[in-house]
């Protein structure tokens, strides 16, 4: 029996699905699952109910999943603090964060990062959020930024900062005649939206159904910048993160982009981090540089009437 034979097990309780598991651990779904048939012969016993569409475990599966999960936290809090012993600041951190977050907000605080901790390994892992949420519990990372809620009683969590959204619209659409918007104002429009997996997706929804707005039919994207493009082609409009549209984020001379009046919807991001982690203060200490973002970031001049 090895740790690397618990870790797909253990990410396989999680997600109760061979691919989504594979994907966590970074193998391709015939390595893990042939590695699990050979830690139930090791075992003697079965440990998965393998039907279709439906992964379950067996009873001795449960019971083995919970000193799996024990064994690789052990084993994964050793590791840190043989870390922390040698130099807190010069090991390596290996970060994750969801994809509609990484690419504007890392040009921000990675320079940052590098000249307040010069010894740091920081090691960015970009990944749906479902997919970071397993890899922290299972030692796989050593923190995460992700979007609030996180309900997981075995982190320790850091709020961080507050991002508002903007609504893009084509540049000839009704409503670039007004300088702001109030929620109300997006009744019974019907916005372009990621597709499943995106936390994105889930908090727009969450202001969809408080505006009485809805989702367009027949057409889910798969990253902001297609939402981005979509917009700008004069397709729909959608909602945009305040970080996604601004500089070093080119602008898009098809695109208008109209904030909220308040209450303006919004997304709180927080840093979250295993209550085992013997390396929390200095997780806090990353957490605190990466919250010192400048308060213009996070405001867009109302645009005038066009």
């Amino acid at each position: 029996m090895n740790l690397r034979d618990l870790r797909y097990f253990v990410a396989l309780a999680d997600t109760r699905h061979f691919g989504r598991a594979a994907e966590s651990c970074f193998v391709s779904q015939p390595t893990l699952s042939t590695q699990l048939k050979k830690l139930e012969e090791e075992l003697g016993v079965a440990l998965i109910e393998r039907a279709p569409r439906n992964i379950l475990l067996t009873p001795a599966g449960e019971q083995i999943l919970k000193h799996a999960r024990q064994a690789l936290a052990q084993v994964s809090q050793m590791h840190e603090i043989a870390k922390h012993i040698r130099d807190p600041e010069a090991a390596s951190v290996r970060l994750g964060i969801f994809p509609t977050l990484a690419p504007y907000l890392l040009p921000h605080v990675v320079p940052k990062l590098r000249k307040r901790f010069p010894h740091l390994e920081l090691l960015l892992i970009e990944e749906k959020t479902e997919t970071l949420i397993v890899q922290l519990r299972n030692g796989l990372i050593d923190a995460a930024i992700l979007a609030e809620p996180v309900n997981d009683e075995h982190f320790d969590a850091m709020h961080l900062f507050t991002e508002p959204f903007v609504l893009a619209l084509p540049e000839k659409h009704p409503l670039t005649r007004q300088r702001t918007l109030g929620m109300g104002e997006l009744e019974q429009q019907h916005l372009l939206l990621l597709e499943d997996g995106h936390c994105l997706r889930e908090q727009a929804l969450d202001v969809c159904a408080l505006s009485g707005a809805g989702e367009k039919e027949g057409f889910r994207a798969t990253s902001l910048e297609t939402l981005r493009q979509m917009v700008a082609a004069g397709v729909g409009i959608t909602l945009l993160p305040m970080l996604a549209v601004q500089p070093p984020v080119p602008e898009s001379p098809h695109i208008r982009l109209m904030p909220f009046r308040d209450p303006a919807p919004t997304r709180r991001i927080s840093l979250y981090w295993r209550k085992s982690s013997v390396r929390a203060d200095f997780l806090t200490d990353i957490g605190r540089e990466v919250s010192k973002l400048p308060a213009s970031l996070f405001e867009m001049r109302p645009r005038k009437p066009g």
